[in-house]
């Protein structure tokens, strides 16, 4: 069964920065499509990045030169580096996997929460 599961949040002052990981397992990682959501209270879940086999990336306009996605096969691992950190980034953060038959998200990982006081 496929399983992802995000670590790495926290609570960091406005201008910081923080490491995200999705470990991932159940499935053939290496060619799959993994992305990074966040969603804040009251509001819509929102893509924030996307990572694809080739390891070409995708980002949100808000977190562009901020925020770099990254994935390690060999480790089953995808990450969101995240730098320059801003109280309005602060959600519980998500990733998941694309399928590509059904051209949806198929699978969640639980969240993680990323704070950023002002």
């Amino acid at each position: 069964q496929v399983h992802l599961a995000e670590s790495g949040g926290g609570l960091v002052h406005s201008g910081g920065s923080l490491t995200l990981s999705c470990a991932a397992s159940g499935f053939t990682f290496s060619a799959a499509t993994i992305n990074w959501h966040r969603q804040a209270p009251g509001k819509e879940r929102e893509l924030v990045a996307a990572i694809n086999s080739a390891g070409g990336a995708s980002y949100l306009d808000s977190v562009k030169g901020r925020f770099t996605i990254s994935r390690d096969n060999a480790k089953n691992m995808v990450y969101l580096q995240m730098n320059g950190l801003k109280p309005e980034d602060t959600a519980v953060y998500y990733c998941s996997k694309w399928n590509h038959i059904n051209r949806s998200i198929d699978s969640w990982g639980q969240g993680t929460q990323v704070t950023v006081s002002s």
